[in-house]
């Protein structure tokens, strides 16, 4: 009898899991866009405020800040980068915040922003609001995979 309720017991098991995969499912945020009204058969345009236009607050993050710190791991990974300091506060202060790499744990959540630096270095800074400033918590370059061993 089992065997002639197996293939309708796993199609419901794997639709339970389905279903559970997609509540618990981190979907993307979707920034708050001003738009313009226009008069002709043309699709409304969409203005993105760019980070410098409204630098103070995104979902919580705080871009001015009067202190960064630096863990460990992160100065590690900065110097196998080859990402100084300045490279970080240029970051923070013109990246884009990249939504579907934010993380959220007991310690807290972390900012992922991404951009160009002056030496056109592609890269992603994790940042993450402490009490005493802002923390930088990896450093990672996105156009090339440098050798580390930073653990």
């Amino acid at each position: 009898m089992l065997k002639k309720y197996l293939p309708l017991i796993i199609l419901v098991a794997a639709g339970a899991l389905f279903l559970y995969i997609k509540m618990h499912q981190r979907g993307p945020v979707r920034p708050i866009v001003k738009t313009e009204e226009t008069n002709t058969n043309k699709p409304e345009r969409v203005i993105q405020p760019s980070p410098a236009e409204n630098p103070v607050r995104e979902e919580g993050f705080n871009r001015r800040t009067s202190r960064i710190l630096y863990s460990k791991h992160a100065r590690c990974r900065m110097a196998c980068r080859q990402i100084d300091e300045s490279e970080v506060k240029e970051i923070l202060e013109t990246g884009t915040l990249n939504n579907r790499k934010m993380e959220e744990d007991p310690r807290g959540k972390t900012y992922p922003l991404e951009g160009v630096t002056h030496d056109n270095q592609r890269v992603r800074i994790v940042f993450a609001p402490k009490d005493d400033g802002l923390l930088v918590v990896t450093a990672i370059d996105l156009g090339r995979d440098w050798p580390c061993d930073c653990k």
